[in-house]
């Protein structure tokens, strides 16, 4: 919503600072925002002098403002533009800036006031209508010292009382007073905690470091404790949602009573007392590193030494992938043969873990979200995990809160769609920063969290508290146990919420070749599969934009099962590679790829020309295969020696026609092509960004493709760029639901 006085300030940057190197343009639009601020800021800077200009208050400006102009009011400001840049900011804070006319007159300085008493600062500054260098700073920031969308009004008094006893040390800044935790809050809280420690400014840091851990260590806190160590842990307490705590410097019974409720929470001894294992754990996601803890996952085969190291040291839960999706480093990634009944035979117990190579939210979306679940399922009953385990999904990145809504949220919504398509076999865990944990489970995507506490300063992490639902807390790295027994592993707290599995049914680790696919028993399950998944990412069973139904792309490329069996067995392939290109392409045909067919058949024969421009070569035929990739894929195969036949002229006409006409015309032709467009994207198809000389050459094909290669020849068929990686993101799925009714063929 527009507001009349903050459209003003945007048309006084404009107009006063027209065409300015360093202050851009803004849009007038009335509505406060970051990029204002910044304008802003960048002006202040202009008016001090400074011509590096930036959008970050930093001590530059803090040190310029502090020399020239230590106190700002109607006496000591130094121009009238000056006197705008603080009414235009006073209006986007929401406060009354006057008439923006350039006086400092007492409407600002009334404002001046009630913003100092909103941000608890108010008895730190002398004269309360005068700004003052670090309150300045607060000024040109997006920071509200309201409570906002539901802030709770005990937190907003513990944003106060910080500012209002630290704004005076040099690293203290003034922090939001809206309510809510955050990491500029929890950051300021560790600052306090130095601060009381006798910590001088320059060495108070607001890092959690040995200085500030030995420190606590020396202040327990129990049932009649008082002062501002206590007022401190009160407040802690209250940042962690312990909400009927109250902020107070005596630390009374309710203080002592939450104290151990939250201690039971975070599966800490149940004391009472506030000791340096409580400090720590309401301080920093990782808590207490020296702790031991009842789970650990790791990267390293469980081999009987390597249990008996873990059993020796109290793990009782073992966290093992389910694959590796690059194939390389570290090489047992995935849980390796005879390795599960290793872990129950020693009586531990595994809980399986999924991650592909997504580390950005780029790798996560709803099909991704599809393609994942499938593959994990699948995954998961090869390596013989029973109905009812639980898979966490990973998140290994430290995801932005926009990106948890625009990616994460739609991704494990994905996970959750294929769970229910394959029958809900597994449940689903996730694994990430907190803020994830929390907001994909509370989305009702996940039953259990595993958190990746270790990455204490991840955004999602600091200023959040640990999910109510977690299951596994990874709090530090460690090698344990020596000689053929040791082990490197993330140590976790458990809490009992997840407790692995202890047996499992026989692995069927699947390398084994392709067979015909079982119609009579498979083909209806697979035909409903396929069609929701298709639905789901807005390809309807038959529709006006295209020329095929879901029934007639699946009919015409089983009809050619004997023939995709048989290529897969002679060029080691999985059949459903070639299925779901086929599949792909063919339910991708339309109405205007039936007018460019006709305007080559023009172009070549001189055949049907009303209206039609002729064109030389398209992508054409059930699977869209072009005239010059066809000559190129099998001119590839056949130097290769994995094909026979003629070599053609991707140059000459005539070449192209014949090509041409043979993918339009002949599906099993076309079918065949695929595979041998799949042999070539695997071994460095030119183009892309990798230039004229090529993609990235992938191993020989092979069965045992890991998920990336699979990716890479799904996503080299379309070529390159976005719509190539999003149609390969969502071509996993479908491959794995191929993958997934071949794979029972070939077991039964």
């Amino acid at each position: 919503m527009a507001d009349e006085m903050v459209l003003r300030a945007q048309r006084f940057i404009n107009t006063t600072y027209p065409n300015m190197l360093g202050i851009p343009k803004l849009e007038e639009n009335g509505q406060t925002s970051w990029t204002v601020m910044y304008a802003l800021t960048r002006a202040l800077q202009l008016e001090l002098g400074i011509s590096s200009l930036s959008n970050n208050f930093g001590p530059t400006t803090l040190n310029a403002l502090q020399s020239k102009y230590p106190v700002l009011n109607g006496s000591t400001v130094p121009s009238a533009n000056f006197a705008r840049i603080i009414q235009s900011a006073l209006y986007c804070k929401g406060y009354d800036g006057g008439e923006i006319d350039g006086k400092y007159n007492d409407r600002v300085a009334a404002s001046v006031s009630k913003m100092k008493s909103d941000m608890g600062v108010a008895a730190s500054f002398p004269d309360s209508g005068s700004l003052y260098p670090k309150v300045v700073k607060g000024l040109l920031n997006m920071d509200p010292y309201v409570t906002v969308n539901g802030g709770s009004a005990k937190i907003r008094e513990i944003q106060q009382w910080l500012n209002g006893r630290y704004i005076g040390r040099q690293d203290f800044f003034i922090v939001p007073c809206d309510g809510h935790h955050s990491r500029t809050v929890a950051s300021s809280m560790l600052y306090a905690i130095q601060y009381e420690l006798g910590m001088a400014d320059g060495v108070a840091n607001g890092n959690f470091g040995p200085g500030t851990k030995s420190g606590l260590a020396g202040h327990t806190l129990s049932e009649g404790s008082s002062g501002t160590w206590a007022q401190l842990y009160s407040g802690a307490l209250i940042l962690n949602q312990r909400a009927t705590t109250p902020f107070t410097s005596v630390f009374n019974s309710t203080v002592a009573s939450e104290t151990a409720a939250f201690q039971a929470f975070v599966a800490l001894p149940v004391t009472g007392k506030g000791d340096f294992s409580t400090w720590a754990s309401l301080l920093v996601s990782y808590g207490d590193q020296n702790r031991r803890g009842e789970a650990c996952d790791g990267v390293t085969k469980i081999t009987p030494a390597r249990a008996a190291t873990l059993k020796a040291e109290g793990i009782k839960y073992i966290g093992r992938y389910l694959i590796n999706p690059t194939g390389g480093a570290p090489l047992e990634k995935e849980i390796q043969a005879g390795e599960l009944q290793t872990i129950a035979d020693n009586g531990l117990r595994c809980f399986p873990i999924w991650q592909t190579y997504g580390r950005d939210a780029e790798g996560f979306n709803y099909p991704a979200g599809n393609a994942d679940g499938l593959a994990a399922v699948a995954a998961a009953q090869r390596h013989g995990f029973k109905t009812g385990a639980r898979i966490f999904f990973a998140v290994d990145f430290d995801a932005y809160d926009y990106e948890v809504t625009d990616d994460i949220l739609p991704y494990f919504k994905g996970v959750e769609d294929a769970m229910a398509l394959s029958g809900n076999p597994y449940r689903v865990g996730v694994y990430g920063p907190r803020n994830v944990c929390i907001r994909v489970s509370e989305a009702g995507h996940a039953t259990a969290s595993f958190v990746s506490d270790m990455s204490s300063g991840f955004s999602g992490n600091y200023g959040y508290p640990l999910p109510a639902n977690w299951a596994y807390d990874q709090i530090v790295t460690r090698t344990v146990g020596s000689g053929d027994g040791a082990i490197n592993i993330d140590h976790n707290i458990a809490s009992g919420r997840d407790i692995g599995e202890g047996s499992f049914n026989p692995s069927r680790l699947d390398n084994a070749p392709d067979v015909a696919f079982d119609l009579s028993s498979y083909y209806p399950a697979m035909h409903t599969d396929i069609s929701t998944y298709m639905k789901s990412i807005g390809f309807p069973d038959s529709d006006a934009k295209r020329i095929f139904t879901h029934t007639e792309c699946l009919e015409t490329v089983m009809a050619h099962d004997a023939l995709i069996t048989s290529l897969s067995n002679t060029y080691n392939m999985r059949k459903a590679l070639i299925q779901t290109s086929a599949y792909w392409e063919m339910r991708h045909y339309d109405a205007i790829d039936l007018t460019v067919d006709a305007a080559v058949t023009y172009y070549h024969t001189g055949v049907g020309g009303d209206d039609i421009s002729p064109v030389r070569d398209s992508s054409t035929g059930i699977a869209q295969i072009s005239g010059d990739v066809g000559i190129r894929a099998w001119n590839y195969c056949i130097g290769k020696g994995y094909a026979s036949g003629t070599v053609l002229d991707p140059a000459k006409d005539a070449d192209i026609w014949t090509m041409w006409h043979k993918v339009n015309q002949d599906n099993a032709y076309s079918v065949r092509t695929v595979s041998l467009i799949h042999l070539w994207d695997a071994g460095g198809k030119p183009g892309g960004n990798n230039g004229p000389d090529g993609e990235t050459v992938l191993r020989t094909m092979r069965l045992d493709y890991t998920q990336k290669e699979i990716f890479e020849v799904l996503r080299r068929y379309q070529g390159w760029g976005d719509e190539a990686e999003a149609h390969a993101t969502k071509r996993m799925a479908l491959y794995q639901l191929f993958e997934k009714y071949n794979g029972l063929s070939r077991m039964y």
